[in-house]
């Protein structure tokens, strides 16, 4: 498939050939949401901890005799029915992250890049570079371009002028091609690719 390519003023900078492979399949919403899935349970931190019976700080003495009180049977108060004892079966640090194999992980990005591309939300830009390292430049030409949430995925490297620029702009994000993944791409409004990212993407989903 053809794309129009633009410059950052939003100039024409020629055509650009999409893989159909990569950017035309039809979106699948379940690939998708199991891709995301196993990025964010893989980002959770898993140091939820609460204290066990045998970690509260009351004494293990039993608290009155086993008969004859009328009341029920007790041993000490860390017991998980009292006030401020031990909690059962409480949550203790683990990892969330689940498998998934590389092959899957390839789809999703695919299929990501192609709900963006039929929902007219990919941009392709000539080249993400900038001659000084000015927010006021960069931030001029994405008002000009309408880009109010977007992710700008370039080559190997990102130029470093434009990602200094970019970081001071809310809701612009910038990342290398390596960097590329489903759950950045989903949540911005805008995709905007250049030559040399597509390139990239290309290759290492191919």
């Amino acid at each position: 498939m053809k794309a129009e390519a633009i410059k950052l003023d939003g100039k024409k900078a020629g055509a650009v050939d999409l893989d159909d492979a990569i950017f035309g399949l039809e979106p699948r919403a379940d690939i998708l949401h199991r891709v995301v899935r196993w990025q964010r349970n893989k980002a959770q931190a898993g140091t939820h901890k609460v204290k066990t019976r045998s970690e509260t700080s009351y004494s293990t003495k039993k608290i009155y005799r086993q008969k004859g009180t009328g009341g029920a049977r007790h041993g000490d108060r860390n017991a998980p029915i009292f006030r401020k004892g031990g909690i059962y079966k409480g949550p203790t640090p683990r990892s969330h992250g689940h498998e998934l194999t590389k092959k899957f992980r390839k789809l999703g990005l695919r299929h990501a890049l192609s709900a963006k591309a039929k929902a007219g939300e990919l941009v392709i830009l000539d080249a993400a570079e900038l001659k000084e390292a000015k927010t006021s430049v960069l931030a001029k030409a994405v008002k000009e371009q309408g880009w109010k949430r977007a992710l700008v995925i370039d080559g190997a490297e990102v130029n470093d002028n434009f990602a200094r620029a970019a970081a001071n702009i809310a809701g612009i994000d910038v990342l290398p091609s390596m960097g590329a993944n489903v759950y950045d791409i989903l949540r911005r409004d805008t995709l905007v690719i250049t030559k040399a990212g597509v390139e990239a993407l290309e290759a290492r989903l191919k």
